[in-house]
């Protein structure tokens, strides 16, 4: 009966506790920010030497898209030059393909300057090797890691997918699951190189 009792009273602690899985500490990821600038959605940190406007050239998106960011056309707000309010915009359109409205999300982007600081990056977070990777999405620390190089929009857009779907769902789904979601957001990105 007391063991009964016992895991009750710890299963009801978990589900009080809840929330978002953690590491067992906070993960030293070993990134140092030169810049930092600020979106709605996302505080967005760059490495040393690795320029916004070098970032948003890669992403390859205009003036049209104001409205994705929730901006009329006319307005002086939404700037096509700024990295914050295109990460923006992808994450409002982003959100509406795949119908997964976050209201309330903020999470973080970190542009490393080439895959060699990427691969430091993930050694450090997983203890393991992992070369060749262009960008992943970390659900424990909500964060994005980018290298400069492959700032592009498909594969910025496919990263950010992941955020929303790791954070829409209660549970996570399976991992096949999530990268078919993010592959349909690469996808419709790949389709219209013009716009997103």
């Amino acid at each position: 009966m007391r063991v009964r009792i016992l895991v009750l009273m710890l299963g009801m602690v978990l589900v009080l506790v809840g929330g978002r899985p953690a590491f067992a500490r906070t993960p030293e990821d070993g990134f140092i920010t030169a810049r930092k600038v600020d979106a709605r959605y996302f505080a967005i940190h760059l490495a040393a030497g690795v320029e916004e406007m070098a970032l948003v050239q890669g992403l390859g998106v205009g003036p049209e898209h104001k409205i994705l960011a929730g901006q009329l056309v006319g307005s002086p707000q939404f700037s096509s030059n700024s990295l914050a309010d295109i990460l923006d915009a992808f994450f409002l359109w982003s959100c509406n393909v795949l119908d997964m409205q976050l209201y309330s999300y903020r999470g973080t982007v970190k542009v490393v300057a080439d895959e060699n600081a990427l691969a430091d990056i993930y050694r450090r977070l997983f203890g393991e090797e992992r070369t060749g990777e262009k960008a992943f999405y970390v659900y424990e620390i909500n964060t994005l890691y980018v290298a400069a190089p492959n700032f592009t929009k498909e594969i910025v857009g496919h990263e950010v997918a992941h955020a929303i779907i790791s954070n829409f769902f209660v549970v996570q789904p399976p991992a096949k699951v999530q990268e078919v979601l993010a592959g349909y957001i690469e996808y419709q990105l790949r389709k219209t190189p013009s716009s997103f």
